[in-house]
Order: C-alpha cells, then structure tokens, then sequence
C-alpha cells in the first residue's frame, strides 16, 4: 500500500510542475502570439486595401458570414472579414468592396485545406477570377461560370472554390445592402 502512495505522490508532484510549467510558458508566449496575429491582420488588410484608407474596425451582429468590417475611403466601399467553411474547416478571408457591390480585392487569410489542392487559394493570383465581380457582372460561384484557365485552377479544390465564391457573392450583396453608412 505504502508504494501506491508513494507512486501517486511522486506522479502527482510531477503533474503539478508540469502545469506550473505550462502556465508560465503560456503567459509568457501569450502576448507575443496576439501581437504577431494583430500584425498579420493588419497586413491581410492593407492587401486588400488598394491604396486606400482603412476606417475602424465595427463588429457585426446581423450576418452569420461577415465577422467584421472596416469602412474604405471615404465610405467609398468597404473591407469584410468573413468566415466560411471549405473542405478542411474554416476559412478566415478578407475582401474589399465598393458600395456597388463590385470586388477589389479579396485574400484568404488562413485555411486547413488540402496542400496542393485547396491551399491554392492562398496563392497570389488565385482571387483574380472574382475582381471587378459583383456589381454589373456576377460571381462565379460555380465552375461552369469560369474561363477554362481559370477551371484549371480550382480543379480538384472544388469545395475550396464553391466555399470562397459563395462567401464573396454573400458579401457582395452585404455590401449593396449597408451601402456608404
């Protein structure tokens, strides 16, 4: 009886000290972490930007997709943050929009999508297909609506693709809706 005790003790106080462990190096990583993302948003942003000025962060209760918005400009359109879902989980994406609805930029900010597949939307370039959609002309959100260089890009992602589009489509109309205010 007496070595089940002692075992226990002895597992115990390790436990103890490797939460104590845990605990420090958490508080001491914990600052450095939230500023290293604080940095990466603002840079997903000022991709987005195009040049222009970016209002305050508003938060947004009246959209399941849109997490965020940033005014642009002078109201001239805006930057939504936006989360959906691909084939590997969430997708976190950022895109900057005129008043009409029209896409200017658009990134995706993280994903857990398939390397060589769905991580492609990450790649520069990827978003092209959807700039200057929205307002006259509309999102592809499906495959048939793509030129056949861009078919080639989303294939075998096709999730990945349909998530993106319909998120931008959504935002699109989100963005017609609030308009300048």
């Amino acid at each position: 009886m007496k070595t089940y005790i002692k075992v226990a003790l002895i597992l115990g106080s390790i436990c103890a000290v490797s939460a104590l462990l845990l605990a420090f190096v958490n508080q001491v990583t914990e600052p450095v972490i939230k500023a290293l993302a604080s940095q990466e948003e603002i840079a997903a942003l000022s991709d987005v930007a195009a040049g222009m000025k970016i209002g305050a962060k508003e938060a947004v209760a009246d959209s399941d997709l849109v997490k965020e918005r940033y005014s642009l400009g002078n109201k001239e359109g805006w930057i939504l943050k936006m989360e959906t879902n691909g084939y590997g989980g969430p997708i976190s994406l950022v895109a900057s929009l005129l008043n009409d609805g029209s896409i200017i930029a658009a990134k995706v900010v993280s994903s857990s999508e398939t390397p060589g597949l769905g991580k492609k939307s990450e790649l520069p370039g990827y978003m092209d297909m959807f700039i200057g959609k929205g307002a006259s002309s509309q999102i592809p959100t499906s495959k048939d609506m793509l030129s056949s260089e861009d078919s080639q890009a989303v294939s075998g992602a096709s999730v990945t693709f349909t998530a993106i589009s319909k998120a931008l489509d959504s935002a699109s109309a989100y963005v017609k809706s609030i308009g300048g205010r």
